[in-house]
């Protein structure tokens, strides 16, 4: 390809929404434009980047044993509705209705319409197992796109569908895939971590993300350094100390702390360390009658030490709790505890309540909690002496640095990722839903067992950039780089000489199944080099009149802080040398 008949649109300043890295360097190297909130159009210089990633992920997929097919981007409402989604996804699923009043969805994924596909195909136990998969669109009405390609709301994903007939043939399957994954991951050249995740909406038993890490990443990922564990904020346990529950050593106290509703601030009052505090967080689930009506709530109080964080996660897991919940309103706060948030605490109630109590939270003695009066905490509190034991106590809270590793084999570190790629075991939450059986080998029907894998595509060269960028602009892997390596010949609209040099370069390095680009547009070498730095080709070789004198070309690595010099007639080898795919 030469620069002259490509589109090379670089900008100096990236627009003012752009909030992270790969948001402005995208922009500023003319990859993506924005058409709209979280919807952008893929410049050709972008769309290059999304093919290399498509490239590797078909490559393994395939070579995984996986069908390629295309389904509908929009979808007839019927599927989701056979699966109660379509009512319970939320406001994310986009809902259309055609010309006819008949409702359709913009599919963000595709569990309903490869479900039908395996229950008209998949007739008998020979045909399994099977594993169906897609590049195509998908959309979500996120409520606050973001980020570029990072939270957009169209995007391309890859999503694959297993299905088989045993739980441990699926889990086969769901192993096949995860090693898939590492090899298409290790194929990228990113740093990465598969962790092992809650399944979230998507529902099954067994999943892992696969995570690439950057300072900027969203999610939180949990290891040990010690040890292989690896997981998500919401999935690694907090284990419960080892130690038994100290004895009462104070007499409880109601104290003064006028205006210190917070635990860091009622610790630093008391001159006491926050560990010693309990905060108060209260939720509500919706009671409902026989027509499904609400007509009550009930309230619960969870305990966390005052240095720790609720877990939304694993106390949606909870009895009583996974079926749904939400934060107590002003009004069932008032009732039960007769004050303002930042006062409350579990002694003296006016209404009973369930306490749930975080594993720490159970073995403290002498700890400090709110007095349920504006202007008050009550120190000195025992469990047993000072109010009743909890009526649960459960690893409500994400981990912290230092924390033990489940594994018992070191304390847990935190570092932070992006997520894009998801593996799950679904067993047959779909299936069941959509009566998709086969026959089995004793003539039975039996629901296919199944699981889903998702990479993001578009999502995977903003994480790239998240990992790989300098001042001066992207840093590409060799593997999805726009283009492997670029020939800057200066002065070529001037010098024959160079002109000639450089068309041999690149006729070799296309020889040598190098991805190379030409820079044939005369431009002034400092916007040249600034041009490339900024979309971050790997490999560049500069051709000039005076180093073609001495038989000489340039050659300098995205990550190189300075070029070096090397024969011509070596430059094509020495540039496939450099090269890692």
């Amino acid at each position: 390809m030469k620069a002259s008949s490509f589109l090379v649109s670089t900008l100096k300043e990236a627009p003012a929404d752009a909030e992270v890295a790969s948001h402005r360097l995208m922009m500023r190297a003319g990859m993506i434009k924005k058409l709209g909130a979280g919807i952008y159009n893929y410049m050709p210089m972008g769309l290059r980047v999304i093919r290399k990633v498509e490239a590797i992920v078909r490559e393994e997929m395939n070579r995984a044993g996986a069908v390629e097919v295309a389904m509908p981007v929009v979808q007839p409402a019927e599927y989701w509705q056979e699966t109660g989604r379509f009512e319970k996804m939320g406001p994310e699923l986009l809902r259309i209705r055609d010309r006819h009043g008949r409702d359709f969805v913009v599919q963000p994924t595709s569990e309903e319409v490869v479900t039908d596909i395996a229950r008209q195909e998949f007739r008998s136990y020979k045909q399994l197992p099977k594993n169906l998969y897609q590049i195509q669109t998908k959309f979500r009405d996120e409520r606050r796109p973001r980020f570029g390609l990072m939270r957009g709301r169209e995007f391309i994903m890859k999503d694959a569908y297993s299905f088989d007939r045993s739980p441990e043939a699926a889990q086969a399957s769901y192993q096949n895939m995860a090693a898939a994954y590492r090899r298409i991951f290790d194929r990228f050249g990113l740093r990465y971590r598969a962790v092992a995740a809650d399944s979230g909406a998507i529902g099954g038993d067994l999943s892992e993300e696969f995570q690439v890490i950057a300072a900027t990443g969203e999610d939180a990922i949990v290891y040990c350094p010690q040890s292989d564990y690896a997981a998500n904020i919401e999935k690694a346990e907090a284990l419960a100390p080892t130690h038994a529950r100290p004895a009462p050593a104070q007499a409880m106290e109601k104290v003064a702390t006028p205006g210190k509703s917070t635990c860091a601030d009622v610790a630093a009052l008391l001159n006491l360390d926050i560990k010693r505090t309990v905060k108060s967080i209260v939720l509500a689930t919706d009671v409902l009658d026989d027509q499904g009506e609400i007509k009550g709530s009930e309230v619960w109080l969870l305990l966390l030490r005052g240095d720790h964080d609720m877990n939304e996660v694993k106390v949606g897991k909870l009895p009583g709790l996974g079926g749904g919940f939400r934060f107590a309103s002003l009004a069932e706060i008032d009732a039960h505890f007769g004050t303002k948030p930042g006062y409350l605490g579990p002694v003296g109630l006016k209404l009973p309540l369930k306490i749930v109590a975080d594993r720490e939270v159970a073995l403290m003695a002498d700890w400090i909690a709110g007095a349920n009066e504006a202007d008050f905490h009550v120190t000195g509190i025992n469990w047993g002496r000072d109010l009743p034991e909890p009526d649960f106590v459960a690893d409500i809270r994400n981990v912290v640095d230092g924390d033990a590793s489940p594994d018992g084999k070191g304390a847990l570190a935190i570092e932070r990722g992006i997520e894009v790629g998801h593996v799950f075991y679904l067993g047959t939450k779909y299936s069941k839903a959509m009566s998709a059986t086969f026959l089995d080998e004793d003539g039975k029907p039996r629901h296919f067992e199944m699981g889903c894998y998702g990479i993001g595509v578009t999502r995977l060269p903003a994480a790239a950039i998240e990992q790989n960028h300098d001042e001066r602009g992207i840093v590409w892997p060799d593997a999805i780089a726009p283009f492997t390596a670029v020939i800057c010949p200066i002065g070529m609209d001037r010098s024959e000489a160079v002109r000639q040099a450089a068309e041999q370069l690149y006729a070799e390095l296309q020889a040598a199944g190098i991805d190379v680009l030409l820079d044939d547009r005369g431009e002034r070498p400092g916007a040249m080099f600034a041009d490339w730095e900024l979309i971050g080709v790997p490999h560049r070789v500069v051709l000039s009149d005076r180093g073609l004198k001495e038989g000489t070309v340039e050659y300098q690595h995205r990550r190189d802080t300075e070029a070096s010099k090397i024969a011509l007639a070596d430059a094509a080898a020495h540039v496939k040398g450099r090269i890692v795919l």
